[in-house]
């Protein structure tokens, strides 16, 4: 591990770490969130191979030109990298919240992606 002098870096840095490590021992692809104070992404990610099924971001041409924020954004998201993953063939996944708290946009983001038809 690298040096931090922050303490709240250092803290989601380990819970990342430690998620990860117990959630790339399951044979599922994770769905993986990134969230920013501005935008937020995902991606389906397959760990045995290391590459990217799916992802979706709120920065992306279609996304911008909805001109939400927010909740709703996020919304558009989850349903978005759903599509895209079942489009791939993967209907089932592991929600790697990425060391952010399960509320707000990723919550709404994770009941999106359910709704459009991924199970986890």
């Amino acid at each position: 591990m690298y040096r931090m002098t922050n303490r709240r870096k250092v803290r989601k840095f380990r819970k990342m770490r430690f998620w990860r490590q117990r959630l790339q021992n399951l044979s599922k692809p994770r769905l993986c969130v990134y969230r920013s104070n501005s935008h937020i992404q995902a991606q389906v990610i397959d760990d045995t191979s290391g590459r990217v099924l799916a992802s979706a971001s709120s920065f992306e041409g279609e996304m911008k030109k909805l001109g939400l924020s927010g909740k709703k954004i996020a919304s558009e998201v989850g349903s978005l990298v759903a599509k895209r993953a079942l489009k791939t063939g993967v209907t089932a996944v592991v929600f790697d919240r990425n060391g952010f708290t399960y509320h707000g946009r990723v919550q709404v983001l994770a009941d999106a992606a359910r709704e459009a038809g991924l199970s986890f």
